[in-house]
């Protein structure tokens, strides 16, 4: 029988350096899609609130911090990234664990809104795109989440067997801007 050997999606990839930005991988300890049952959103946001600290988010925000945060994932649901869902969720929503499904990478630097500029047609600019917004969108030419996670840091997502396309595409976006000076 073969030994299997876990590996993150971006094993090997990262992290980079280039221009004074950086790449790396981050990795949840879990992540969980919550799917609030019909007219149960304001009980699970209590929920979330009372076993995580955490309030359910409103469209194209986060709620939490580094470690453990919920990101507004489409209509009608979210994604509990870092701690593990508790029990009492369940009575108010759908849980489902998406641990091993995504790729998940912080770019931060000084230009990371230009590096991304070049990856997505959303605004990033930090008149717009403030800490704690976050938004589903094309990454390239991939779907993904861009959520906005400090000043001049973006934490990024796409599904996992899209890992090394979205280290390449990056890689390729922060030397371009680098080059420029």
């Amino acid at each position: 029988m073969a030994d299997l050997i876990a590996k993150s999606p971006c094993d090997g990839l990262l992290p980079l350096t280039i221009g004074g930005m950086s790449l790396m991988e981050e990795t949840p300890a879990a992540m969980t899609a919550i799917a609030p049952f019909k007219g149960q959103s304001e009980a699970l946001s209590e929920a979330l609130q009372a076993a995580h600290g955490m309030a359910f988010p409103a469209a194209g925000r986060a709620t939490g911090k580094a470690g453990s945060r919920v990101i507004w994932f489409g209509r009608d649901m979210a994604l509990l990234i870092g701690a593990e869902a508790d029990a009492s969720l369940a009575g108010h929503a759908a849980l489902t664990d998406q641990s091993d499904g995504w790729a998940v990478v912080r770019l931060e630097g000084e230009q990371a809104e230009e590096v991304l500029a070049r990856l997505t047609p959303l605004d990033l600019r930090a008149s717009q795109f403030k800490r704690g917004h976050t938004a589903r969108s094309e990454e390239a030419h991939m779907m993904g989440s861009i959520t906005k996670t400090g000043d001049d840091a973006f934490m990024v997502m796409v599904f996992r067997s899209m890992a090394k396309t979205l280290v390449h595409d990056l890689k390729t976006a922060m030397e371009a801007v680098a080059a420029r000076g």
